[in-house]
């Protein structure tokens, strides 16, 4: 094809402050909390557009979820995708971050002739950053990880990376995986006359285990390396409420006297 084709890999998460843990299971109970679009996978989707407004091409996001995330999916089309897929199965399910990078390079490897996938620098409900990474090594493909900037020239990626205390910029050949940090750049509103022709004439493409025909007892929680084995609840921290009175400089002496303690 013309131009690049891209994939954005991008996943629904709870809000942070909603979720709880279920101490039967260790795993997190989602039930109660709002579901959100990751934010770091806005500003991936974003550089995705971005770049196939100056090149041409293709952009196809990916989610490894349950099939009722297909509404999420076409709002982020709204954004400028041409295509979306979910992987859902329930042999996926309670995967740690090395079977899911599993599946989803299967998922890429399915699509064929793809050259870059973009990912959010990591989720809001796991955060390891785990996963650009490891789907890079599944695939097979050059890496970058913390991306603020990324162009396209001759065959090559240039990107700019954030380090500790500045950036670095190297070249790396497609086809590649670049993990895209928060903030990176301003994703745009999604056009909402799109989504009401989305709603009514495009259909999610789900890909199940039959499709992508791996083992099951290599992914979801049989093929996981990590596995939770207990929690401990941390203890809040109580406020003193101290009101301090007094002239100023009696005030700013007492403040000394306890910060110092």
């Amino acid at each position: 094809m013309d131009g690049l084709n891209i994939v954005v890999l991008v996943k629904i998460v709870p809000k942070p402050d909603e979720v709880k843990m279920n101490p039967e299971t260790n795993t997190l109970d989602r039930r109660d909390a709002e579901s959100i679009i990751n934010p770091p996978d806005k500003n991936a989707i974003e550089t995705a557009v971005a770049l196939k407004e100056i090149y041409g091409g293709k952009v196809t996001l990916m989610s490894m979820a349950p099939p009722f995330i297909d509404d999420f999916m076409r709002l982020m089309m709204a954004m400028g995708a041409d295509d979306a897929i979910i992987l859902s199965d329930r042999a996926f399910a309670m995967a740690d971050t090395y079977p899911t990078t599993m599946v989803l390079a299967e998922g890429i490897k399915r699509l064929g002739d793809v050259d870059l996938v973009i990912c959010g620098v990591e989720s809001a409900d796991g955060g390891t950053g785990n996963v650009p990474p490891g789907l890079a090594e599944w695939l097979n493909y050059s890496q970058a990880t913390y991306v603020e900037d990324v162009d396209y020239s001759e065959g090559r990626f240039v990107v700019k990376r954030a380090t500790t205390g500045g950036h670095e910029i190297i070249s790396i050949p497609k086809p590649a995986v670049i993990s895209i940090e928060l903030g990176a750049n301003s994703p745009r509103f999604p056009d909402f006359a799109k989504k009401r022709d989305l709603d009514t004439d495009y259909k999610v493409k789900i890909w199940d285990n039959k499709l992508l025909n791996l083992d099951p007892e290599i992914i979801g929680l049989s093929g996981s390396k990590t596995l939770v084995d207990g929690m401990i609840q941390g203890k809040l921290r109580e406020r003193k409420h101290i009101r301090l009175e007094g002239s100023p400089e009696e005030i700013a002496d007492k403040l000394l006297e306890i910060l110092l303690d």
